[in-house]
This record gives C-alpha cells, sequence and structure tokens, in this order.
C-alpha cells in the first residue's frame, strides 16, 4: 500500500515478524526505511517462549527487502537510528544471515534424523554475531528460536518416543527420587551442581530441583533449594525471557519455602 502525507510517499510493506500482520516502509524521499519491530537493537524476537509460532526465514526475508532498497537512513521501532547505506546494509545483512544461520543448521541436522534435542544443544551462531551491539540476546535469545524452527518444520514431537505420551512429571520425579534413595540425596547434589556454577552444571541443577519439589511438592527444603537455583540461574541469565520464568519459579517455592526473601 502506497499513501502519501504532506510532502513524503510512505510505501508500506506486509511482512511476517513480531506479528503476522507486521509492516515495514519505505520513504523514498529520504531514502528512509521504518523497520517496525524488524529491528530493535536486540536479537529478534523470534524465539519468544511465551508467544505464538514465528517466522525467522520470512523475517529474514524482510530485512533482505529492505536492504534491496538501499537505504541510506533506518529508523527503527526502537533504539537508536542508523545512517549510511554501507553501515544499514551491514546491519540488515548480520541479522538476517543470523536468523538463516540458525534455521539452515536446524534444518541440516533434522535431515539427518536428529532430535530436537541434538539441535537444542548442537546449533550454536559463531561469537561474531553475538559480539554486534545490536544482536545482543537481552529480550530473547538463539536458542529459543530453534524451538519455533523444530515446531514449524517437524511438529510437537521431539523425537524421544518416551515423551510421546509421557508418564506425568510428578509421577517421574517420585520414581527419580526414590532411585536417588530419597528426596535428601537429590537436593544435595542440585546444590552441589549449582555452586559449581558452569551453565551446563545449573542447567542440570535445575532438573533435580524441579524433581525435588514435583516429588514432594510440601517439602520446604525442596522448595528452598529450587528457590536458590532458579534465584541464581535468574541472575545469570542475559535475556529477558529466561530471567521472568525463571524468577517466577524462584517467587513461587520462596513462599512454599517459608522464606520470603529474594
Amino acid at each position: 500500500m502506497s499513501l502519501r502525507a504532506g510532502d513524503l510517499t510512505f510505501q508500506l510493506n506486509h511482512a511476517i515478524g513480531e506479528t503476522d500482520d507486521h509492516l515495514w516502509a519505505w520513504i523514498p524521499e529520504h531514502k528512509a526505511i521504518c523497520s517496525g519491530d524488524f529491528v530493535t537493537w536486540v536479537f529478534p524476537n523470534a524465539g519468544n517462549p511465551q508467544k505464538v509460532q514465528r517466522y525467522p526465514l520470512e523475517w529474514a526475508k524482510a530485512l533482505r527487502d529492505m536492504a534491496a532498497k538501499e537505504p541510506e537512513l533506518l529508523l527503527p521501532a526502537h533504539g537508536l537510528p542508523i545512517e549510511g547505506k554501507a553501515r544499514i546494509a551491514e546491519v540488515l545483512d548480520t541479522i538476517a544471515t543470523a536468523l538463516e544461520t540458525l534455521v539452515s543448521q536446524s534444518l541440516e541436522m533434522m535431515n539427518n534424523g536428529a532430535r530436537f534435542d541434538d539441535i537444542l544443544h548442537g546449533v550454536k551462531l559463531p561469537s561474531h554475531f553475538m559480539d554486534k551491539p545490536y544482536l545482543k540476546p537481552v529480550y530473547d535469545e538463539p536458542e529459543f528460536i530453534l524451538h519455533n524452527v523444530w515446531r514449524l518444520y517437524g511438529g510437537w514431537y521431539d523425537g524421544n518416543p518416551a515423551r510421546l505420551k509421557p508418564a506425568p512429571d510428578a509421577r517421574v520425579a517420585q520414581e527419580m527420587v526414590q532411585l536417588a534413595g530419597g528426596i535428601g540425596p537429590v537436593i544435595a547434589r542440585a546444590r552441589m551442581l549449582a555452586e559449581a556454577g558452569t551453565e551446563e552444571d545449573m542447567r542440570l541443577a535445575c532438573h533435580l530441583a524441579e524433581a525435588a519439589a514435583l516429588a514432594e511438592p510440601e517439602n520446604r527444603d525442596a522448595h528452598a533449594a529450587r528457590a536458590d537455583i532458579y534465584g541464581a540461574r535468574r541472575h545469570a541469565e542475559l535475556s529477558l525471557m529466561s530471567k521472568g520464568i525463571f524468577g517466577w519459579a524462584e517467587r513461587e517455592s520462596r513462599l512454599k519455602s517459608g522464606v520470603n526473601d529474594a
């Protein structure tokens, strides 16, 4: 759609991004792009864990369509404007390439028979993408986009047959606690892993803390450990999405443990 406002022409272009009805505008008189939320000075919000399906390849195509206009001024919905044809071209290409890389790596692994777990822990963006000031994972993050790629091309089944028709989480947790010899060893091991402090150890510590709280939902020691571990995880995370969910878990268990000082 094209419209005039005063002496300016606004050419509106539909593309799929933050929403399915997203728009970006080309203003030929100024060789300017109003990019909306396709460019926001953070990593593209194409994998939000609490939102509907989003489409990283279509998002990348929109960025490449903008670049084809050879803009000299980029006006994003969030963050600073960007001036200069070469600088804008680099930004648009880098963001698009980051999204395309996540998709292409995922599809290659899927076509070779990988499970979603393999992709989640195997697909990584090279560091030169994450070093860019306009690709910092402070809202969404690349790992979350992999969920949308899998869901779009592979469906909701993640490749683990046990999770096709699984037992309730609480029942699995109870069995695990019983095999461990009680809830005490599970809590102790969760805390030990959390104290180690590496990202891999923290991921595993969360699994054990969650299992302890599911197995005995009224156990204050289990909730105290869960609150401490998710609290530490929240502080270590960069993205708002991760901080929000881990913070919710921390607050929930603080209340159940009887210790309210987060």
